[in-house]
């Protein structure tokens, strides 16, 4: 495997990182958001990860993760009594999002842990160009 190779795999993690933190980001940002309909309210995105194997000669020699997709989650809206509110229903209810804080949290550390974890594997990459750079000039 080239270091080519492995900046790119690095870099392809950075970027689903990214993408993932953007998501958290959007879903805390429209936590306690309220909608007069419950098709108008928020729901949570989530990216749909895949892999891109590389192949040589039908062997498997690296992967990389790409973001297939955004989703958002079928999570039930939080419905809340609230007769005095302006978004309040015949019933009483409204509608707020679904989403979860303390799972965007968690989803915000793994994103950040894995997105430092890429940038280990560029540092490690470059150190050890420096090193074969530093044999070659002696």
């Amino acid at each position: 495997m080239s270091f080519g190779e492995i900046y790119q795999i690095a870099g392809a993690g950075m970027n689903a990182q990214t993408i993932r933190l953007n998501t958290v980001a959007s879903n805390l940002a429209n936590a306690g958001a309220a909608a007069q309909n419950p098709n108008d309210a928020y729901r949570a995105l989530k990216p749909v990860f895949s892999t891109i194997y590389n192949q040589v000669e039908g062997q498997v020699t690296s992967a990389q993760v790409d973001v297939a997709a955004i989703v958002e989650t079928d999570a039930p809206l939080d419905m809340r009594y609230e007769p005095d509110h302006p978004f309040a229903n015949e019933q009483g209810y409204v509608a707020y999002s679904n989403v979860n804080t303390v799972d965007e949290m968690a989803d915000m550390m793994a994103a950040s842990r894995a997105f430092e974890t890429s940038v280990e594997v560029m540092n490690r990459a470059r150190s050890m160009q420096q090193g074969l750079l530093q044999l070659g000039a002696n």
